[in-house]
């Protein structure tokens, strides 16, 4: 027979959160390893030794830190203001082409501050949710919901990317370079010693096991981080690196460029001692932003928007 609905779903919840438990297990054996193998079994001096757990242990801290609260951040849900009434549903319903539609969903998001549109130059709709999309949101099929400025939905984090964590993840890229280049330089030196002195046993297997991981860690965090600076300082998410975003104008790759700087402290915040801490620090509410230029602005909601000090839905001339 059928599997029951509830029991269908309490099973994709645990299979969902399968690749946090893998990733959390070798977190733990990578923890392990440094500390008992490296630092208790093959380190001599006590100097050393003290140094290694006390510079492995700040940079864990961190990395541990970011990663809780990237994971169990929310995501942010799309404010009530974007939610059609059951009058305009029923008339969403009733409309029979396409561009009655169109003029129903017009007039509701006049006093929106909505910049974006779809491909043929409409409000974006999500039907799923029964609620305007507000400018670089997305529907995650995963999450079952719309995320307010979407960049990708992560499988090994089980959980979006997007305006409330994305300083976070940011962060947690940062913390795992520091952590697995550290790892790789505390490495190095045991591990020349036991190629030299033929080195057998448990802790060699550990130690050779763990370099040759972190390398390969390193490796891959730094080009995804590369990556992450590269569209941060350009203002732009994974999936309007992907296809950029549509104005009334037409289609803006640089539609939310504000220059390097502004760029940086609209997810980073203006406050410079906390641009390094897991604490939340973006401006704005994660439903408006600031665009680039008039004709991206649609003349029915550009009174609606000056917010914060970043000039959030305003021209950046």
């Amino acid at each position: 027979g059928r599997i029951p609905r509830k029991l269908s779903a309490s099973i994709v919840r645990i299979v969902k959160w399968l690749p946090v438990i893998i990733t959390l297990a070798f977190k733990i054996w990578v923890y392990y390893a440094y500390v008992y193998h490296l630092c208790f079994r093959t380190v001599t001096d006590d100097v050393e030794r003290v140094l290694y757990l006390i510079g492995y242990h700040i940079l864990f801290a961190f990395l541990m830190w970011a990663y809780c609260r990237t994971i169990f951040t929310e995501t942010g849900r799309v404010p009530m203001k974007f939610k059609l009434p059951r009058a305009v549903l029923q008339k969403l319903e009733e409309s029979d082409t396409a561009e009655s539609e169109r003029e129903i969903l017009e007039r509701f998001a006049e006093d929106l501050p909505i910049t974006n549109r779809t491909m043929t130059g409409s409000i974006r709709y999500c039907e799923k949710c029964e609620h305007l999309k507000p400018d670089r949101a997305h529907h995650c099929s995963s999450c079952g919901e719309c995320v307010l400025k979407m960049d990708h939905h992560c499988a090994l984090l089980n959980t979006c990317v997007s305006f409330t964590n994305y300083k976070f993840f940011l962060l947690l890229l940062v913390y795992s370079l520091l952590y697995y280049l550290f790892i790789v330089l505390t490495t190095m030196l045991p591990l020349i010693e036991y190629f030299h002195s033929g080195g057998r046993g448990i802790s060699c297997l550990h130690v050779i096991s763990l370099f040759f991981i972190a390398v390969i860690f390193a490796l891959a965090v730094s080009c995804l981080f590369g990556f992450h600076c590269r569209i941060l300082l350009k203002n732009r998410t994974t999936l309007e690196a992907l296809r950029s975003p549509i104005f009334l104008s037409g289609d803006d790759k640089d539609g939310f460029n504000l220059g390097k700087y502004r760029n940086f402290q609209e997810v980073f915040g203006e406050t410079k001692m906390t641009w390094f801490l897991p604490i939340f620090t973006s401006l704005g509410d994660g439903s408006s932003f600031a665009v680039r230029a008039q004709d991206q602005l649609g003349s029915r909601n550009s009174a609606n928007s000056a917010e914060t000090s970043l000039d959030f839905g305003r021209i950046i001339p």
